[in-house]
């Protein structure tokens, strides 16, 4: 067998698109000989993501893991929605979503998985499907005294918004907490608030705000001394909009989300939460 070089198993990878290992394999298997490894791979289906490296990868799917005191959410993009929802694209990314919740979110892409790296399972699976494929958002909440949950969103037979959300201040076992955490990360796929409190909301993007709605108001002729009351009221309407526990409970509209926090006892608090859409940024 001939001696393979890493510039060659280098080269062959940038023409065709295939893994660092299916390329060295290819070079093997074909004595040195690059067209040979060129056609090699094209036979065992591995070439040709080169040719997809154009592409958008906006579709995909997002696989959300709670597993006690660690939760993890994994998005892996494709170009359509019907590879997304295959078995093969399915099960890669429920056994990644579930390494990641156990081992970690360090250098994904370079984690050893079924036999080679994740990231040469993505392109081995590019290959075998003839899509482009990339590893999206990969998000890994661990809690040593919270509580954790999430969310999945199932559209088209695959999971398109993922959500992680943690509480703090709960016992993890009570059911009354288990099912506020659930219905809270719920409620946060369907109105995708941006940030837990008015207090995270940058001041920047406050002021940014305050100002057009003072450039609104004056628009509709409203006196200038009534300006800075009318703006107030109006700035609340836009802390509804990206503050989670200041927006109405999507099953109840007229209960907030702190309000539901608040019915978990004083010490109640929701810490973090992540949210994930197909397509977004």
């Amino acid at each position: 067998m001939a001696e393979v070089k890493a510039a060659d198993v280098a080269a062959l990878r940038k023409s065709t698109g295939a893994g660092m290992m299916d390329c060295k394999k290819a070079l093997e298997e074909s004595n040195g000989d690059m067209e040979a490894a060129k056609l090699w791979l094209r036979e065992k289906g591995l070439a040709g993501a080169a040719k997809r490296a154009g592409r958008e990868a906006d579709e995909g799917a997002i696989e959300v893991v709670v597993d006690g005191n660690v939760a993890a959410l994994v998005e892996l993009n494709c170009e359509t929605d019907f590879v997304a929802k295959g078995a093969d694209f399915k099960n890669t990314l429920d056994a990644l979503t579930k390494q990641v919740a156990q081992q970690g979110d360090d250098n994904v892409l370079g984690q050893s998985f079924e036999g080679t790296t994740v990231d040469e399972t993505i392109q081995q699976l590019s290959g075998k499907l003839g899509e482009k494929m990339q590893l999206g958002r990969v998000v890994r909440y661990e809690s040593p005294d919270g509580l954790l949950d999430g969310y999945k969103h199932i559209q088209n037979e695959r999971g398109v918004v993922g959500v992680l959300v943690e509480l703090g201040g709960v016992d993890r076992g009570d059911a009354k907490a288990l099912e506020v955490a659930h219905d809270i990360a719920l409620h946060i796929a369907s109105a995708a608030p941006r940030f837990v409190s008015r207090d995270d909301v940058p001041a920047g993007d406050v002021e940014k705000e305050r100002g057009v709605l003072e450039a609104q108001t004056r628009e509709e002729g409203k006196p200038e001394q009534a300006l800075p009351k009318i703006v107030e009221g109006k700035l609340n309407g836009f802390f509804k909009t990206v503050a989670l526990l200041e927006q109405s409970f999507v099953k109840d509209q007229k209960t907030t989300i702190k309000q539901l926090v608040e019915g978990l006892g004083s010490g109640a608090t929701v810490r973090r939460f992540t949210r994930v859409k197909i397509g977004e940024d």
